[in-house]
């Protein structure tokens, strides 16, 4: 057995053990469509199998970034109630004013605030990501975009579908859909005359 197994396979236990805590996240959150897709996404980070309510449980309890998207999906009123004992990352926000679609992945996303009009479905970000409003609007994320590390997207931007954006880009400008861009500020690199 390799390594990174065993360590799951013991996070896991402890998560077993402490699955009380998470008796109330497991009923408000276990039957929510987007933290179902959210869990399947995330589920391929870790190196063991499990049912979808107990890998829930496991990054409940394993991964405070993921407790951040959690309370995002679940509302700030549930989120008052059952967040206070176990908190999700402070360095991690999002605005409840934000729609996301499904399957949002996230990796390490220290420093990210999310504050766009709209981001869609099979979103992923790094860390020291802003996605940040002006007083003319805010950003509006396509579908199948991923942002590398430390990228800035501010005011009203739209950013189509199937669009990578390189780490330290700065987007102030619209992007079109199958695309690359990378840069400050932000100029296309790569088009795909077919979706990613």
């Amino acid at each position: 057995m390799n390594k990174r197994k065993f360590r799951d396979i013991l996070r896991f236990a402890e998560a077993c053990l402490f699955s009380w805590l998470y008796m109330p996240h497991l009923i408000v959150g276990g039957g929510n469509f987007y933290v179902k897709s959210d869990v399947y996404v995330l589920s391929k980070q870790i190196s063991i199998s499990l049912p979808s309510l107990l890998m829930l449980l496991y990054l409940l309890h394993n991964n405070r970034y993921f407790r951040s998207l959690f309370y995002y999906r679940i509302g700030p009123i549930a989120t008052l109630i059952i967040g206070w004992y176990r908190p999700g990352d402070r360095y991690f926000q999002i605005s409840y004013s934000t729609k996301i679609g499904k399957s949002m992945l996230i990796a390490h996303p220290y420093a990210t605030i999310l504050n766009a009009e709209s981001i869609g479905d099979n979103f992923s970000c790094i860390h020291s990501t802003t996605l940040g409003a002006t007083d003319r609007g805010r950003p509006i994320i396509g579908n199948n975009v991923s942002l590398g590390a430390n990228v800035t997207i501010i005011g009203p931007v739209h950013v189509g579908n199937n669009v990578i954006i390189g780490a330290g880009s700065v987007v102030v400008k619209d992007v079109p859909s199958n695309c690359v861009v990378a840069g400050n500020p932000a100029k296309e690199i790569r088009r795909y005359k077919e979706p990613l």
